[in-house]
């Protein structure tokens, strides 16, 4: 199965985009720290993922583990808020 080599007229590009001067310019990685600073993207396993039907679901979960996280350490040091 070995593919041909393409030739200059196998090429389907109009000549007016030529990638290697469009691309000269290009800095590889430009707004990757900005792509970091905005994103907190988690991936789930899938046995997590399939107890959850939606994103909402999975927020509001971890929610509810961060006010019992809260009231589990306000219990050891004295007093417990309402939740």
């Amino acid at each position: 199965m070995n593919k041909k080599p393409k030739t200059e007229m196998d090429d389907e590009l109009r000549p007016e985009y030529d990638l290697r001067e469009l691309l000269k310019d290009g800095v590889r990685g430009k707004y990757a720290q900005r792509y970091r600073a905005g994103t907190n993207l988690v991936l789930l396993e899938p046995d997590v993922a399939e107890a959850f039907p939606s994103e909402a679901a999975v927020n509001e979960a971890l929610r509810l583990v961060i006010q019992l996280t809260k009231l589990q350490s306000d219990k050891k040091g004295g007093s417990a808020k309402a939740l």
